[in-house]
């Protein structure tokens, strides 16, 4: 069974900096997709099982660093420069290699204010 438990959300005002923690049950592929109000959850991150690769958005790239820390099953996402339209539920989600992202966390809240 892979449990994925998120952490790190809150407020944050336009500039600042808030850093998504992700505990998962064991190592895979992990990304991070994101959902705001009215809008279709869209896909901003993703690192493979040993962390050497790294995958971003767009929107994302030079902001937002993924990494993580397999000694603790653990993945991040350092999300600087935040913008309002940052502001959405953050998800972690898993995957096996050659697999599409199955296993999901339960969401944490980003808020950016102006």
């Amino acid at each position: 069974q892979v449990q994925l438990v998120e952490s790190g959300g809150g407020l944050v005002q336009a500039g600042g900096s808030l850093r998504l923690s992700c505990a998962a049950s064991g190592r895979y592929t992990m990304g991070w997709f994101r959902q705001a109000p009215g809008k279709e959850r869209e896909f901003v991150a993703e690192v493979n099982r040993s962390g050497g690769s790294t995958y971003y958005a767009d929107s994302v790239k030079g902001r937002f660093t993924i990494s993580r820390d397999n000694a603790k099953n653990t993945v991040y996402l350092e999300m600087n420069s935040l913008k309002p339209e940052d502001a959405a539920v953050y998800y972690c989600a898993a995957r096996f290699v050659n697999g599409g992202y199955s296993y999901w966390g339960q969401g944490t809240q980003v808020t950016v204010s102006e």
